[in-house]
């Protein structure tokens, strides 16, 4: 009788087990194994190399092919971010309950893929790609706030990546565009999510998913990039939809000329959320810089260490009482950009696909107008944009005032426990109406990454119906959002 139950205990031990493996998947570099997630049915794959490291002598160049591994990677760690500046609690750093991420290292080109059709090749899945914010300087794509399973449960393949950032994802300098086959320097945190864009056209067939139905998103900076993108000449094909969250709209006033397709540097406008300098302009405050620190070839600024590549603006102004801006930021230089996402957008050379686009009720500036403004541009040239403003404010206990002290009402970036429903790893007092909230727009933004129609009665933003989708609870909690006008400027 004991031998009985013994083995009924090892084959149901066995049978759980089993049922939990994930098929081992070949793809570029080698072969892969995801893991289960919280949700019956989705799996994960954490930590996926896409491109070389970018270390050593490949510091300041575009994303090389992947290096090949032996054996089965088992997928159950996220890989490291990008080397930025150590977090410390209060703020974002609360409000995302950082911890649990990899080391920050140069070695940061990994992504991460959610999935309920692992192996099945003709499945066919819609594809998101997540392109995390912060500035263009922080951040990963597997904070706790992007955890991907609930889109793998809608049955869309999600996939988020790490890029590089500030100095080292941006930094522009003569010496480095002469050796350039393109003449040009920078941008090569946006060369890296092209790269992944490339990774999803050749490996994700493997994940159930169709590389010709692919949906890019992101948030603040990371809106930033998608609009780069839009744009680039280099991403065209590789995406065939976008959502841009929190990274404003048509901005008329600064809309810049195109440049022209071999490179005028000393013409060509940056372009960035934060900052703008021309190409030439950049290279040269480098060059001063580094010089200073006595690194005055490429050679050098390739062994200099992570450290001192990371600090040097800060001690270069420090200690000579002047100001130098490194590039941290996305540039137009002719190659990656050839002008900004304004001006593409007024001569129709945007990419061609359906937009969705907005921002929270206290972001950084009233975006309203500017969204509205592009709106309208995409109906004037044949295409449609859906336009939103997320309006709760989050609640709150009074357990973290060092966060709620910056953090108030609908702020930005106070969107991204919703769009992901991955509340449950926020110390926030939800109530039933935010889960039920969060479930409305997570099925807004999966159908949207399906068929380019967010569904729920939400139509395009058009002159004829010049409404926003607005998120919020009202009084009862009875009702997750609404049509309305949002406060415009």
């Amino acid at each position: 009788m004991k031998k009985s139950l013994l083995l009924l205990a090892v084959l149901a031990l066995f049978g759980c087990s089993k049922a939990s493996v994930s098929p081992v998947l070949t793809i570029e570099g080698g072969q892969v194994q995801g893991v289960s997630t919280d949700i019956p049915g989705v799996t994960v794959f954490r930590g996926i190399p896409y491109a070389a490291p970018p270390i050593k002598d490949l510091r300041w160049k575009a994303p090389q092919p992947v290096v090949p591994w032996e054996g089965v990677k088992l997928c159950d760690k996220f890989g490291h971010p990008s080397y930025q500046a150590i977090q410390y609690p209060g703020g974002y750093f609360t409000e995302w309950g950082y911890g649990d991420e990899s080391p920050f290292s140069e070695d940061c080109l990994y992504l991460n893929v959610w999935t309920t059709a692992p192996g099945q090749t003709d499945k066919k899945l819609p594809v998101a790609l997540w392109i995390h914010g912060g500035g263009y300087r922080e951040g990963w794509g597997s904070e706790p706030e992007f955890d991907g399973q609930e889109w793998g449960a809608k049955d869309v393949v999600l996939v988020s990546i790490n890029y590089r950032l500030g100095v080292y994802g941006f930094l522009t300098h003569p010496d480095l565009s002469a050796e350039s086959p393109h003449g040009v320097s920078g941008n090569y945190g946006i060369l890296d999510q092209i790269e992944s864009l490339k990774w999803i056209q050749k490996n994700i067939a493997q994940f159930g998913g169709d590389p010709d139905n692919v949906t890019i998103f992101g948030q603040s900076a990371g809106a930033g990039s998608v609009k780069t993108l839009c744009e680039s000449p280099l991403a065209r094909g590789l995406f065939h939809k976008a959502v841009i969250m929190s990274g404003g709209g048509l901005n008329l006033p600064q809309a810049a000329p195109a440049v022209p397709a071999a490179p005028a540097r000393n013409a060509a406008p940056a372009r960035s959320m934060f900052r703008s300098m021309s190409l030439a302009d950049a290279e040269q405050q480098t060059k001063t810089v580094m010089d200073w620190a006595g690194l005055t070839d490429v050679q050098k600024m390739r062994a200099a260490s992570t450290e001192m590549i990371h600090t040097l603006g800060t001690i270069y102004n420090a200690a000579s009482g002047q100001f130098a801006f490194l590039t941290g930021s996305p540039i137009v230089d002719g190659y990656v950009s050839k002008e900004s996402f304004d001006a593409a957008a007024l001569d129709g050379t945007l990419a061609d696909v359906p937009y969705m686009i907005g921002y929270t009720l206290n972001d950084m500036g009233n975006m309203a107008g500017g969204i509205a403004a592009f709106c309208l541009n995409r109906e004037e040239k044949g295409g449609k944009a859906y336009a939103y403003e997320f309006a709760r404010p989050l609640p709150d206990d009074g357990s973290h005032p060092e966060v709620t002290v910056r953090l108030k009402g609908a702020f930005h970036s106070s969107d991204l426990w919703y769009v992901f429903k991955s509340m449950k790893h926020c110390w926030r007092p939800w109530t039933q109406g935010d889960w039920d909230l969060s479930e409305k727009m997570l099925t807004a933004w999966t159908n949207f990454a399906k068929t380019g129609d967010p569904g729920i009665g939400w139509k395009p933003y058009t002159k004829e119906n010049n409404k926003f989708m607005l998120f919020k609870l009202d009084a009862s909690d009875a009702e997750a959002s609404e049509m309305g006008d949002p406060i415009l400027p």
